[in-house]
């Protein structure tokens, strides 16, 4: 499963959650903007990269600290993703 931000959620159909498969975080990712091109719009640059803003976690741990992309996954895990948020006064 994959837990989409309130941020995301507009691309995903306003759904909090989506279910799609893969063996590994990147294969998630990949088939998560298959089907919701909209967040690969907004998560990927244009070479379909992960923008460095964006952070992946796999059951609460930071994904960068696992194996990244090539983390496996299983049918029990769930892979959060929050993009880098900024503000503030000026």
């Amino acid at each position: 499963m994959v837990k989409i931000p309130p941020v995301l959620r507009h691309a995903a159909g306003g759904t909090p959650t989506v279910q799609v498969g893969g063996a590994t975080i990147g294969e998630v990712l990949i088939a998560l903007c298959e089907a919701h091109p909209a967040i690969g719009a907004q998560i990927l640059t244009p070479e379909g990269e992960l923008h460095k803003f964006v952070n992946v976690y796999l059951n609460d741990e930071d994904a960068r600290l696992l194996q990244w992309v090539d983390t496996p996954v299983g049918d029990d895990d769930t892979l959060l993703i929050l993009p880098a948020m900024a503000g503030g006064r000026a």
